[in-house]
């Protein structure tokens, strides 16, 4: 047990005295001590509830034999750090999680631990910390928000961003628009459409770290209450039979989490973070075998913003487990991977059941064959690019149009609101990577300009920033190299052809190899002056995005 170098014997007697300051008993601390990484904040509404699972998932390690102890994880609300400077610092936070994770883990001696995350960048940055300690780790999140309830119908964040565009284009009034900011969020919890907090809890299930429902029942249910109880108990299973995230998050692991990926339709920011995952797990990420994986995927799930259903839908329906029986039944996964259960995959989807074939398709009717997102490649993005395809519109999935350039977000919101941006153009939004940002904004406040102002089957956005789990439309991000490392993107030009063709994964420049040597030779690179602090150190060391713009070591 690691508490022994900290806890026993005379020699840490000293160290016992400071346990003791803390109001711990001998009892306690003759138990393992279990650390409870708790997100729980009031400034992001996926984690204002994280107070009542930290409390029940301390009484269910307690209830099994353990010591829990919290400590705090920060998080970044990706809807509010939205459009501004905040977005630079919502991936970055990702290294600063798991480092913060592994220095109070390493500090303190813990025998085992128990996540709590809810939100967007908390959770892989809590799953590379688990990997990194390795030591026997259960994750619990604090589930997904209702979806909210406009004109009778369901809605949810996306909707209140692409309404802003509605109301731009004079499609809704003021009081509309009103309506819209008041009741599309109704609950805490992590935005309830398959946005990228939801899509890495129900991927948290299928690497096999969280238990049933972790990424499915909604924030509001006493069912979540419950389950953080039986994560804190199972924590201790794992102790005793010293089970670790790195016996549950194997390459067969990753591969069956891309495939559920596929199935489910995620976000696109998943191409990030399981490569980051993989890499503190020492499994390597081929972003070609994404591709591959896709083509023999049925894509079952079209949750907002790729269709009507929502988180709470997905869960009456079965769940995580219910579309993993589904494609497990056509060979597509490693059933006999090790879970955080203590049974194989195939052991905990043994009894699922699809009750609802309207949100989770059956394969022969599924959605689309191939799966919910696509990598592409070309002159345009040699080392690739990354789309959302089940939330592309069919007409929008082969495009060719001039492309419209602009250096920065801002830039380009401003255009779009201008109308600018007119049916068949390419907006192309440079200098946002993991380095040229720095921090690799989100696109969703231009992608849902677009689409409330009805271009979202005329318009594409290409971008080496990144998309919202909340964007639809051809939006195609995580074009690498980026501009700042030299990468195509950087030397496009206003009115330049672009042409796109999803089901063939390719993206090309229609600009010859000679005109782009000599853009090479006249075009400076630009970078971003008089950025300081935590941004100048991770602008420095950070990977480019087809790596999953992990820290460079």
């Amino acid at each position: 047990m690691i508490k022994e170098k900290v806890v026993d014997g005379f020699q840490n007697a000293p160290h016992r005295s400071l346990y003791h300051a803390l109001g711990l008993t001998k009892e306690e601390l003759s138990r393992p001590l279990i650390g409870i990484v708790s997100s729980y904040n009031e400034i992001v509404p996926g984690h204002m509830n994280l107070d009542k699972i930290t409390d029940a998932v301390k009484l269910g390690v307690a209830m099994a034999g353990g010591t829990p102890i919290m400590f705090p994880a920060i998080t970044v609300c990706d809807g509010i750090a939205m459009g501004h400077v905040g977005m630079k610092y919502s991936l970055v936070t990702r290294d600063l999680i798991a480092d913060s994770t592994e220095a109070m883990v390493m500090a303190h001696g813990f025998d085992g631990l128990v996540m709590i995350p809810n939100c967007d960048k908390n959770v892989p940055g809590l799953l590379m910390a688990a990997a990194r300690l390795n030591i026997p780790t259960v994750f619990v999140s604090g589930g997904p928000m209702l979806a909210g309830r406009v004109g009778g119908e369901k809605r949810s964040l996306s909707s209140m961003f692409e309404a802003v565009g509605a109301y731009t284009a004079g499609k809704i009034d003021e009081e509309k628009l009103c309506e819209f900011e008041e009741k599309v969020c109704p609950t805490c919890g992590s935005c309830s459409g398959m946005y990228t907090a939801n899509s890495m809890n129900c991927l948290t299930e299928v690497l096999g770290m969280g238990l049933c429902g972790n990424g499915t029942i909604p924030a509001v249910y006493s069912a979540r209450i419950e389950l953080a109880k039986h994560a804190g108990m199972q924590v201790m299973e794992l102790v005793k039979k010293n089970i670790r995230p790195r016996d549950i998050m194997t390459a067969a692991a990753i591969r069956n989490a891309i495939t559920a990926d596929m199935a489910l339709g995620c976000s696109t920011n998943s191409m990030l973070h399981l490569p980051a995952i993989a890499n503190e797990c020492g499994v390597a990420f081929d972003l070609e075998e994404v591709n591959r994986i896709s083509e023999r995927t049925p894509n079952l799930c079209h949750l907002a913003p790729a269709g009507p259903t929502y988180m709470e839908d997905l869960n009456e329906a079965g769940g995580v487990y219910a579309v993993l029986k589904e494609i497990a039944a056509l060979g597509l996964l490693d059933t006999t991977v090790m879970t955080c259960t203590g049974k194989t995959l195939g052991e905990n989807i043994e009894r699922a059941t699809n009750r609802d074939t309207s949100v989770i398709r059956t394969p022969d009717s599924a959605f689309s064959k191939t799966g919910g997102i696509a990598v592409l490649k070309g002159n345009l993005a040699p080392d690739g690019c990354v789309v959302k395809r089940s939330a592309v519109a069919p007409e929008m999935l082969v495009h060719e149009g001039p492309a419209k350039v602009y250096e920065s977000e801002e830039e380009a919101i401003a255009a779009i609101y201008a109308g600018k941006i007119v049916k068949g153009d390419v907006v192309v939004i440079r200098y946002e990577g993991p380095s040229g940002g720095p921090g690799m904004r989100e696109m969703l406040s231009p992608t849902s300009a677009i689409a409330g102002m009805g271009l979202d089957k005329d318009v594409a956005l290409i971008t080496d920033g990144r998309f919202s789990g909340a964007t639809r439309g051809a939006s195609i991000g995580h074009v690498s190299p980026e501009a700042v490392s030299g990468g195509t993107i950087a030397y496009v030009k206003d009115g330049d052809i672009i042409s796109i063709n999803i089901p063939a994964y390719t993206i090309e420049l229609k600009v010859s190899d000679e005109e782009l040597a000599k853009r090479r030779a006249e075009m400076p690179i630009k970078r971003k002056e008089n950025i300081t602090g935590y941004l100048k150190r991770y602008a420095a060391m950070v990977s480019s995005a087809d790596k999953g713009a992990i820290i460079n070591r």
